[in-house]
């Protein structure tokens, strides 16, 4: 018996992971997945790795190469990795308890008080998600979160499975000091410079700091950093601010254009789509906005680049996403040159206060929206994100890859697989021999 292990379950490459699911032609094939407009790789599957290929890399550089070893692209499928990651929660909240989402692939789950217990619960976990999914998980447990961490990055090194913090300190009693103190949960490049200058440049450094000097100095959170490490339980989700659900301090959707927009007609009709995207997240975790900032760009390898942004202070705080629309278009005429071919915009909203703290003078409550929002949210979940919106007409296209909008400047998803989970003309096709 002992005190509950903390478990944390992470999908292995998990964008890549997923188009292998309906595609299992591409098992042990190396595969990369891109980022918007087909741009960088931003998920390797582990024989991708191999081929020393990196996050990051443009697509268009390693494009020849990538193709003559046999990679295979493909456009990041957002609806497709939502889908199987909550599939994939919810069949992990069904084993062990407790369930805290840290990302899209990530979670942290409480072990029982009988660690044999928890083990064999583990082991159930990664095979029912494999074989009920068809993703590989990495599972690390731990007595604190920042050590569960340390752990699972290790027995990804080593090719996937089950790892756990006891066993690792059996085989490598200073694990610790052969980690940098960069690779440690919640330490940024920017404390790892100050660190650094105080001598402190491995986890094993920083685990027998002075917690009160290192709170001094830093901050609690750093504080509590330094107990993790030394196997205390000090630190929750909502310390980072990243567990998914949790309320931001800030909102912003923002894209690259498929083609180059030019004129405040197309400007306008992107502008006022991401101001509805970035309200509806706004509505989903319960806030108002009470600032909308737009900004917009062209392209920086252009002669004359631009950069422009403006924003809106609104009366009182609103999610009415008519509101936000109307105040981020506002900005467009004050910021366009007419001849400028921009590439991105975006929407950021700010000054976010809860729905449940604001009040005002009774009869003049300008914070919601009427149900304008709400019906809207609905529609979209019935019939599909992006199906209905405001100020839409003339926009919808038609295609698998132009599910955003429709409009011509949607970003380019040239290599995009099927949504075989979400749309019912994309569902995989199974043929009996």
């Amino acid at each position: 018996m002992g005190s509950r292990l903390f478990v944390l379950a992470d999908a292995d490459s998990f964008y890549a992971s997923c188009e292998r699911v309906f595609h299992p032609q591409l098992m042990h094939r190396p595969i990369v997945v891109l980022s918007n407009n087909d741009g960088c790789v931003v998920s390797r599957s582990r024989e991708a790795k191999q081929l020393g290929i990196s996050n990051g890399l443009p697509w268009f550089k390693i494009r020849a190469q990538a193709e003559h070893d046999g990679v295979t692209a493909r456009s990041s499928n957002y609806e497709l990795y939502a889908s199987l990651s909550r599939r994939m929660m919810r069949l992990m909240a069904s084993i062990l308890p407790d369930q805290e989402i840290y990302s899209i692939d990530e979670c942290f789950l409480r072990g029982f008080q009988d660690r044999q217990r928890t083990r064999i619960a583990c082991r159930l976990m990664r095979e029912t998600v494999l074989r009920g999914i068809g993703i590989p998980l990495t599972v690390a447990t731990a007595p604190t979160r920042t050590l569960a961490k340390i752990v699972s990055h290790y027995v990804k090194h080593q090719g996937g499975g089950i790892g756990d913090w006891d066993d690792l300190l059996a085989t490598t009693p200073d694990v610790l000091d052969h980690i940098e103190v960069s690779e440690v949960w919640g330490v940024g490049r920017r404390l790892t410079r100050r660190l650094q200058g105080m001598n402190i440049t491995t986890a094993g450094d920083l685990s027998r700091a002075d917690p009160s000097d290192i709170r001094h100095r830093f901050s609690v959170l750093l504080q509590r950093t330094v107990l993790e490490l030394r196997g205390i339980p000090s630190i929750e989700l909502d310390d980072f601010d990243a567990i998914s659900g949790s309320r931001k301090q800030q909102l912003m959707c923002s894209r690259m254009f498929g083609h180059p927009v030019t004129g405040l007609p197309d400007l306008s009709a992107a502008v006022s789509t991401y101001a509805q995207q970035a309200a509806i997240r706004l509505r989903k975790q319960g806030s108002l906005t009470g600032m909308v900032t737009v900004f917009i760009a062209t392209s920086p390898f252009n002669q004359g680049y631009q950069s422009r942004s403006s924003s809106v202070i609104l009366p009182d705080p609103s999610d009415d996403p008519l509101t936000i629309a109307k105040a981020a278009v506002a900005t467009l005429p004050h910021m366009i040159d007419p001849h400028a071919r921009y590439v991105r915009a975006g929407v950021m909203l700010a000054a976010l206060t809860s729905e449940t703290v604001f009040h005002t003078l009774e009869g003049m409550d300008a914070k919601r929206d009427n149900g304008i929002g709400q019906v809207l949210d609905q529609a979209n979940k019935k019939f599909g994100t992006m199906s209905v919106g405001i100020g839409w007409a003339g926009m919808r296209g038609r295609g698998r890859a132009k599910q955003e909008s429709g409009a011509k400047w949607n970003m380019k998803r040239q290599k995009l697989s099927s949504r075989s989970t979400t749309r019912w003309d994309e569902l995989a096709t199974v043929k009996a021999r």
